[in-house]
């Protein structure tokens, strides 16, 4: 983030750049399922929510799962698996509110991928900690625990952890942004072409073919019928201070309720 600030980007691609770096480093993260963020716009004078929440599949109905002896949807598997929304949030908070290129920003994200980077313990000892169910995956074990057959299994803290299919899909989408610009299109419009060739191209068929080979429900329709919406935040004022969170789909508007809540108590008094 600091990077892009001090290459001359704004906020938006600051912040794009980090969250495309955390899918390389913090495995609860990765490139799935949620973005969330609100963004102040000085120009407009205005808050903005991005809602990139993934959703259930459209197959993943009551009927299906009761069909398969459950009473419930599993918590972890491809039959838990929402459709992945952290890449969409990253490309159309970019697209509309950033000013740097896809290459721009998600140049320090594909060199932490290709290249590998010092895994911090956090992550590794999650990784390790967590590995059977990893090896309920097929492709997984590969990435997160290099040393099959071994004691521990996962990278220990301090190695060089590499993930270079991530990094062939990144460039993928820069890849599509440079083709749209040699086309003549306009850097949003460049964006979007990425956004398209990962939930309608080839990435889509991917993620599809490898959810389906394990079970899981994913179509192409799925992806291609997701969007993320731009919406208008809640807010409260608090004690004379505007506190602006998300709305319904997360918890944001507790925290506004708890402030209004809190502003009948006397805190000074209460030390």
């Amino acid at each position: 983030g600091a990077m892009i600030f001090q290459r001359g980007g704004n906020a938006v691609d600051a912040s794009v750049a980090m969250l495309a770096a955390v899918c390389t480093m913090w495995d609860t993260l990765a490139c799935g399922g949620e973005t969330q963020a609100l963004i102040y716009h000085p120009g407009l004078k205005k808050v903005i929510g991005i809602n990139a929440l993934g959703v259930a599949p459209t197959g993943a109905t009551a009927d299906f799962y009761k069909s398969k002896g459950m009473r419930f949807p599993p918590e972890f598997g491809p039959l838990a698996a929402v459709t992945p929304g952290t890449p969409g949030g990253m490309m159309v908070m970019l697209a509309e509110y950033g000013t740097m290129s896809l290459a721009q920003v998600l140049a320090p994200a594909i060199q932490m991928a290709e290249e590998g980077y010092a895994i911090e313990a956090q992550a590794a000892n999650g990784m390790e900690s967590n590995k059977a169910r990893i090896k309920e995956w097929k492709y997984s074990p590969a990435v997160y625990l290099p040393h099959a057959g071994e004691t521990r299994e996962a990278p220990s803290a301090g190695e060089i952890f590499k993930q270079p299919d991530l990094a062939a899909t990144f460039k993928k989408l820069v890849e599509a942004e440079r083709n749209a610009l040699k086309a003549k299109k306009s850097r949003k419009e460049a964006i979007y072409a990425a956004y398209d060739r990962f939930y309608k191209g080839d990435i889509a068929d991917e993620i599809v073919r490898g959810m389906q080979e394990q079970g899981g429900l994913f179509t192409k329709a799925d992806l291609a019928n997701w969007q993320v919406k731009i919406e208008e935040p809640y807010s409260t004022n608090y004690r004379g201070v505007d506190v602006y969170k998300l709305p319904i789909w997360q918890q944001g508007p507790v925290l506004l309720q708890s402030l209004n809540i809190l502003e009948n108590a006397n805190l000074k008094r209460m030390g």
